[in-house]
């Protein structure tokens, strides 16, 4: 019944996965309309700028959110360390732990970074963008930011319900 009601609960993942899936294809849709449309109205070097934050906006985002599930897998593994767990293994923890909170820092501060680069390519957007076009590009950002969260948020719901089903599976007779 257990088993039943994990991989009923994976399928409803995956379809969700599917479903945020064709969002981020419409996104990547939209992002290349505004690509076209800023190549046509900025010089070279801003056009460059914007390419540049677009492209630096997922792989920072993504860097945080990967650094921060992989942090929370090694405290969770520290939680549950007692007074059986190899001295070995609590000091492997702690230092994983101590180099995954300073990566993490780091990409703390790249996205504060990013956030300033941010608000330098909005400047320019401004000085060529309507009104509405500009509030498209920003939600657009928005957009594209929530469902990176979204995309990996569901890729650890996932993962972690595939990983106790294989367990139950192991553990059953």
């Amino acid at each position: 019944e257990l088993m039943t009601n994990l991989q009923s609960r994976l399928q409803a993942l995956w379809e969700e996965q599917e479903l945020v899936l064709l969002e981020v294809r419409e996104c990547a849709k939209w992002g290349q309309e505004l690509e076209v449309l800023v190549r046509e109205l900025c010089k070279p070097n801003e056009f460059e700028r914007y390419m540049m934050f677009i492209g630096d906006l997922e792989k920072v985002v993504s860097l945080l959110l990967c650094l921060s599930s992989r942090l929370a897998r090694v405290q969770n593994a520290i939680s549950r360390m007692d007074g059986s767990t190899e001295p070995e293994e609590k000091q492997s923890l702690n230092e994983r732990h101590k180099l995954l909170s300073r990566q993490r820092e780091d990409a703390k501060d790249l996205k504060e970074n990013l956030d300033r680069r941010e608000r330098v390519v909005s400047g320019i957007l401004a000085k060529y963008l309507t009104e509405q076009q500009l509030q498209d590009y920003q939600h657009f950002v928005q957009v594209k930011t929530s469902l990176l969260i979204e995309q990996k948020a569901l890729e650890e719901q996932i993962k972690f319900f595939e990983e106790q089903l294989e367990n139950l599976e192991q553990s059953i007779p």
